[in-house]
């Protein structure tokens, strides 16, 4: 039983890490329910790539196709302009932590952003 507390805090205490995270490192182009630079983020784990119909995407991330899952936000965070040449996301997070927390927690928020 013991454990098992010790693994919920764990994971409690790196969901609001990576809420955290996202709040520090993301939050000034992103929000999570309203587009601002960048697109809105709730929701986006599972959702493709240059979906939200009111956001003008650069015309490489409209047909990149997408689906946004652990990997390919990793892949994204580390080097959008790798993985999609013609993006206008120039930001990029260099430390591994925090993008796992990012992911982390994007996850967290669902595919349809409950």
């Amino acid at each position: 039983m013991k454990y098992v507390l010790w693994f919920a805090l764990a994971c409690n205490a790196y969901g609001a890490d990576g809420k955290d995270v996202f709040t520090r490192r993301c939050s000034g182009c992103h929000a999570l329910d309203k587009d601002k630079e960048g697109p809105r983020l709730r929701g986006v784990y599972g959702r493709v790539s240059g979906s939200v119909a009111a956001f003008p995407y650069s015309d490489g991330l409209k047909k990149a196709a997408i689906t946004w899952d652990d990997e390919t936000l990793e892949r994204w965070l580390t080097n959008p302009e790798a993985m999609v040449p013609d993006t206008d996301m120039g930001f990029h997070v260099g430390d591994a932590a925090e993008r796992k927390a990012i992911v982390e927690y994007l996850r967290s928020l669902g595919p349809t952003g409950r």
